[in-house]
């Protein structure tokens, strides 16, 4: 590293991986280096899918470790970003169980016995948030159903960055753009709803303090220094929610307004698809097309739809590596690019897609469903999926102008799929728009970039896009084919409907 570099470190966290990051700033451009990456995922415990949470802790600290022998004294501090929608319960200071993975199958049918107690449109109203089985609303209504005696027990709740920023620092705080994803706080007033909380008959001491982006909440604990050999370093609260943070880094320019002229994918496991706004949309439009309002950096609203995302190709990949068949990313970019376009799509936020026992068969399926026949060959299924999430794109796109009142010139690509260069030109097609995709890294960048804000380093959030768009590669696609697309679309929605 230069002289002169301050370094701040990245924990961040996927459904599938995590890694510690180091940004290095010089105070004109950033730099990234990968310091400890790890497994995550899902562990089946008796009946329940967990996540191990002492395991991640234990890779986190090594991780550290590593920092501290890589820099020394130049490390500033450290943020920790994650998913949303999963948490953990304490009694005092407690873990009371590993928290429970958002694809466990408690919350399956939930939606009945939660409207039975609210309607959905009172619920929305209260919140602004989509609506899907595993937000934390209705993972805590399971609890309740089931007469959870870690539930009876609880005086705490924390989402899951919350639980590594306690252990580094011993500060129990909620942060504030993960808390938008817990379906229970009221996003205009920006806390908790006593409405929601008391309607479903939750102990009201689980939750309390919401802390904000860019707040420093201590420096590490005593242990934890000495075990990382980390000094003086101070913990601070960046986007928790890795689409905060990844929203955080989006090369864009200007300040944030109620009707943006750019819009994001944050493309990777989970596609996040919106704009950035300033206030809460929370109308019948939104309502109807299932759009969700979470928080965001710098006091604004990240008006979003979840679509399936590269999920659908990973769970492929696992049943084919389970068959013999190891192919890697690259190969299937190419396999999809050898197919025919848009012979085969589908619905890729179907239900039936959020944890099927075999992916490849459950998508030859639902193209069967819809009239299609079934794809033949590994590389017709992979292309029906990269068609099906560029033509569901499509759809959010043109809701998203509708919400914000248009129109939108831009869809800014970030995260792990700007790789897939198909993908990003097939989304510029089917939406006929410019794309730039890019960066890469754009939640650990984020999460960098609003410690770097915290600490005085940057002046602000607009002043620190600006030094990502001079700092990391921003590759533009332009639209073509838009016959194939535009006819496509007439049969998509007809099949989304």
């Amino acid at each position: 590293m230069s002289e002169g570099q301050r370094v701040f470190l990245a924990v961040d966290l996927g459904a599938s991986s995590g890694r510690v990051v180091a940004g290095l700033f010089d105070g004109v451009r950033l730099s990234l280096e990968e310091i400890h990456r790890f497994q995550n995922g899902g562990v089946l415990f008796g009946d329940r899918l967990h996540w191990d949470i002492v395991r991640l802790w234990r890779e986190i600290t090594k991780g550290l470790r590593k920092a501290a022998i890589r820099f020394g004294d130049s490390v500033v501090s450290v943020g920790v970003d994650t998913w949303g929608v999963d948490f953990a319960l304490f009694a005092g200071d407690r873990l009371l169980e590993n928290p429970i993975h958002y694809r466990d199958h408690r919350t399956d049918g939930i939606y009945e016995s939660a409207f039975s107690i609210l309607p959905k449109e009172t619920i929305f109203a209260e919140t602004g948030l989509q609506f899907m089985p595993f937000n934390s609303l209705f993972q805590l209504h399971a609890l309740r159903l089931e007469n959870s005696p870690v539930l009876q027990h609880a005086t705490r709740l924390l989402m899951i960055p919350d639980v590594f920023h306690w252990l580094l620092s011993g500060q129990m705080v909620n942060e504030y753009t993960n808390a938008t994803t817990t379906q229970l706080l009221d996003p205009r007033a920006r806390q908790w709803s006593a409405k929601l909380i008391e309607a479903f008959d939750l102990p009201s001491q689980l939750f309390t303090h919401i802390g904000q982006p860019g707040e420093v909440i201590g420096g590490l604990r005593k242990s934890v220094a000495e075990a990382t050999g980390l000094s003086s370093v101070q913990v601070v609260l960046p986007g928790t929610h890795d689409t905060a943070s990844a929203v955080m880094a989006v090369p864009a320019s200007g300040e944030p307004t109620d009707r943006p002229n750019w819009c994001y994918i944050s493309s990777g496991t989970w596609s996040l698809m919106g704009a950035e706004v300033k206030n809460p949309i929370i109308n019948d439009d939104c309502f109807h097309h299932n759009f969700t309002n979470e928080g965001g950096v710098g006091g604004t609203t990240r008006l979003l739809k979840n679509i399936a995302g590269l999920w659908l190709i990973q769970e492929c990949r696992r049943i084919w590596s389970l068959r013999g068949e190891d192919w890697e990313w690259e190969d299937f970019v190419q396999m999809a690019d050898s197919a025919e376009v848009c012979k085969y799509f589908f619905n890729p936020d179907h239900l039936r897609f959020t944890a099927p026992d075999d992916m490849p068969a459950e998508i030859c399926a639902a193209c069967a469903d819809a009239g299609q026949g079934t794809p033949q060959t590994e590389a017709e299924i992979v292309r029906a999926a990269f068609d099906s999430l560029a033509l569901r794109y499509r759809m959010v796109f043109d809701w998203t102008e509708q919400l914000t009142g248009g129109p939108i010139d831009t869809i800014h690509i970030v995260g792990g799929g700007v790789q897939n260069q198909l993908l990003c030109q097939i989304t510029a097609d089917a939406c006929q728009r410019r794309v730039l995709a890019g960066p890469v890294e754009a939640t650990g960048i984020g999460n960098i970039m609003m410690q770097a804000v915290a600490h005085g380093d940057v002046q602000s959030i607009t002043a620190a896009r600006e030094i990502v768009s001079n700092s990391f590669e921003v590759r533009e696609y332009t639209p073509r084919n838009s016959s194939v697309w535009n006819d496509s679309l007439v049969r998509f929605r007809e099949i989304d409907s």
